[in-house]
């Protein structure tokens, strides 16, 4: 008696039938990691950031969260007229779009007049800008010190009448002065310099012999 052999046709459909479900597990691993990545990077989701400034720091917070973002306070500042703990300046400008997931970094006002770490502003940005990231900070500003340079560029800072340093701190209650660039010029400047030799010129040296006749 001869063996039973199975329909021709059954062979061919279980092979179809494997083939089929390997492809169908493929899309379905492809899709799903897919799937994943988008929600990982939040691909095609964006956030308008909001204006924080002025609310209180638990109130901006609460915000933020509700946004899927991250507040964290980083500096402190004081400005009189403004009551403490409120929202003074933030890393992300309003209006800026951003994905979910974001730190935002926040400034918020003092309880009273402190000493503030001067910002990164000497050679880095305009005057305009550092006038209004130091006032937004609490300091006092006078009017600016015009030296030879590109116009409206931040050269330095003074305070009562000595150079100042970025992150040296310095009291709010005591003005600080710009030195900027008057526009006529490239010159580098050099806080031990003072405002006469950026437009007069060095000075005569002193003649040898007065000097050592005061000290005979």
């Amino acid at each position: 008696m001869e063996p039973f052999k199975a329909p021709q046709k059954n062979k061919y459909g279980l092979l179809l039938g494997n083939c089929l479900g390997m492809l169908l597990l493929t899309f379905l691993l492809v899709g799903g990691a897919f799937y994943g990545l988008r929600l990982y990077t939040h691909h095609g989701e964006e956030i308008k950031m909001p204006n924080l400034h002025g609310k209180s720091f638990e109130v901006a917070k609460q915000t933020l969260k509700e946004m899927g973002l991250t507040a964290e306070v980083v500096d402190t500042g004081f400005v009189r007229t403004l009551p403490p703990n409120v929202i003074l300046s933030q890393s992300i400008l309003p209006g800026a779009s951003i994905k979910s997931g974001r730190v935002v970094m926040l400034t918020i006002n003092a309880a009273h007049a402190i000493a503030i770490a001067l910002p990164d502003v000497v050679d880095n940005c305009s005057r305009r800008e550092a006038e209004a990231r130091l006032k937004a900070l609490g300091f006092k500003l006078t009017p600016p010190k015009l030296i030879v340079g590109d116009r409206d560029w931040v050269y330095g800072i003074e305070v009562n009448g000595k150079n100042a340093i970025t992150g040296q701190r310095i009291s709010v209650d005591i003005p600080i002065t710009l030195v900027v660039g008057n526009g006529s010029g490239t010159e580098e400047y050099n806080g031990n310099d003072s405002l006469d030799y950026f437009l007069n010129g060095p000075q005569e040296e002193t003649d040898e012999s007065v000097i050592d006749e005061g000290i005979e």
